[in-house]
């Protein structure tokens, strides 16, 4: 591979194993998640020390709802106390802070919250893309039916369908990384990684570390994309 296909220009993490990691420390579900985020911030660093532009996290799926409400319920507050805390570092770090996902299920002051962080860092030249409430198959029936509302009715390539995504200013992610050991998809981002490398770490979540890190791409630029080609 050539030396710019090593790194990968889109990265997108399945950020796995709050959970355990606080449950091995005796600890609730809540202090897993306040770990993450500090392996989210480390993350986000890795990422702009080797020049990949776009991260995406798997923050809350649309199928996490059904979890307690206490831990829901601290998942966002969480997400507002990011939000709140973060501003000014995203702002000077040039981070553009983006959401995708069915944000009508959040409240509408953490909505309000979102669209005022978003606004304030739309100039960033890295972008962090948190998929809140979201689900790869709720993707695309949303983007079914935007198309069915437009109104629609000519045959579509997938070039055309790929506008009614969440974000389809956004490049596909070139390489997904999942932590914990678990090797599943988990209805991460369906048809954006029809061609995307995995790499799937033993490490949970808040102990992903530089090490691990360099693991991966040492991994994804040893392979060779061909696309559906020879």
């Amino acid at each position: 591979m050539e030396a710019q296909e090593s790194i990968p220009r889109h990265l997108a993490v399945i950020m796995d194993g709050n959970g355990r990691w606080a449950a091995q420390r005796g600890q609730s579900p809540l202090f897993g998640h306040r770990a993450g985020v500090d392996a989210l911030d480390r993350m986000m660093q890795y990422c702009k020390d080797v020049g990949i532009r776009f991260l995406t996290v798997y923050a809350f799926s649309t199928e996490n709802w059904s979890r307690s409400k206490e831990e829901v319920s601290g998942l966002m507050s969480l997400l507002s106390f990011y939000i709140k805390n973060k501003r000014k570092k995203l702002i000077k770090e040039s981070i553009r802070f983006r959401v995708i996902g069915r944000r009508a299920d959040l409240s509408e002051n953490l909505q309000k919250e979102i669209l005022s962080l978003e606004k304030a860092t739309e100039k960033g030249d890295f972008t962090l893309l948190v998929a809140l409430s979201y689900g790869g198959r709720a993707e695309i029936v949303d983007a079914v039916n935007a198309i069915l509302k437009s109104g629609k009715s000519e045959n579509m390539t997938e070039a055309d369908f790929a506008q009614y995504l969440y974000a389809p200013d956004v490049p596909d992610p070139d390489l997904v990384i999942r932590t914990s050991g678990e090797c599943r998809v988990s209805n991460f981002l369906l048809w954006q990684s029809a061609y995307s490398e995995y790499y799937f770490a033993p490490e949970l979540w808040p102990d992903f570390n530089r090490e691990v890190f360099n693991r991966a791409l040492e991994s994804f630029s040893s392979r060779k994309r061909r696309m559906g080609g020879r």
